[in-house]
């Protein structure tokens, strides 16, 4: 096994060590040689084949880790994911490889739950539509909607969707929640009901997507989902824009059926400047920037260095997705 300080990291995230510096010098002091990513966003494939030959950890954004990056990497022991999801990762390659695949998990958690509660205010408030009408020098009368006292619905209860009904708990709204395992001690002990799907669609004001993206979950939200939605619900997203079917989604907003959407996330990433989900006044959307904070960019970076670190090293890292078979000293 090659020494520690002989080896070569690739650190795509572009938010990595951006508010601690000390996660980069603690890098750069401990491996041979830390690579970064120079084109301010993750990257693909081809961007990555020319360079991971010669890498042995990568603390892995974005990116698209396909089973040709994977087998380009010769070295590759170790992908540490900044962040939670890991569907841009071939995880089969990956084990067939012997490369271990970790994450992050609960690091950005908080993050990304804050922004789905702005997100939420800001489409019943209008609030992007009134900020552009006013610096035009209008002045809109507009009609809000209140988010108390109103159903919040969560489709997922990970940690994510755990914060975000703690953040809504001083909005006084009913939260019910969707989940094919549900934990009904933790829902009893803070007001969370736990209903079927259809039941959830039909009874909440705001809707939030809060899964991953499996096969069972992929376009999840077609056009089925959307016609047993609330008439003038708000639907949220900052998991996954492969969650919806965008087709049907413009469909249903155009027809009036929802209220509106905020979409943090998209199928392509950046969408097309003529995407007309993007033209519509009822869409707020943003850059997938949920996890873009000062708070979740340095939990991510400690959890993701420390598990790369740790596999280089010898050692089995603590938040694990894909094992291989490997014995450790």
């Amino acid at each position: 096994m090659k020494p520690l300080n002989e080896c070569r990291v690739l650190a795509t995230p572009t938010s990595f060590a951006r508010y601690d510096k000390n996660l980069s010098l603690e890098l750069e002091r401990t491996v041979k040689k830390v690579v970064y990513n120079t084109k301010g966003k993750p990257l693909s494939a081809e961007q990555l084949l020319p360079i991971i030959g010669d890498i042995d950890g990568m603390i892995a954004g974005l990116d698209e880790i396909n089973r040709e990056v994977i087998e380009k990497g010769k070295n590759l022991r170790v992908i540490a994911r900044y962040g939670v999801g890991v569907d841009r990762v071939d995880l089969q390659a990956a084990k067939k490889a012997g490369i271990y695949v970790t994450n992050t998990p609960g690091a950005n958690s908080l993050s990304v739950a804050e922004l789905t509660v702005g997100l939420a205010i800001a489409l019943a408030r209008s609030i992007p539509y009134a900020n552009n009408e006013t610096k035009l020098g209008r002045w809109p009368r507009l009609d809000g909607v209140a988010l108390c006292r109103k159903v919040f619905g969560l489709i997922g209860l990970g940690s994510i969707g755990c914060e975000v009904a703690f953040l809504l708990k001083p909005f006084n709204c009913q939260i019910i929640a969707y989940k094919r395992h549900p934990d009904y001690d933790f829902a009893q002990k803070h007001g969370i009901q736990f209903v079927a799907l259809d039941e959830l669609l039909a009874e909440s004001d705001f809707v939030s997507l809060h899964l991953p993206v499996t096969p069972d979950t992929e376009k999840m939200v077609n056009k089925s989902f959307l016609s047993k939605m609330k008439k003038g619900s708000f639907l949220i997203n900052t998991s996954r824009g492969e969650l919806i079917d965008e087709k049907a989604l413009l469909d249903s907003l155009t027809s009036g059926h929802l209220r509106g959407a905020a979409l943090d996330v998209f199928l392509k990433e950046p969408p097309d400047a003529n995407d007309l989900l993007l033209a519509l006044p009822q869409v707020v959307v943003t850059p997938h920037m949920g996890a873009g904070t000062d708070l979740a960019a340095n939990e991510m970076g400690r959890m993701s260095m420390s598990d790369c670190l740790a596999v280089l090293r010898g050692e089995k890292p603590q938040h694990i997705v894909v094992e291989p078979n490997i014995t450790f000293k």
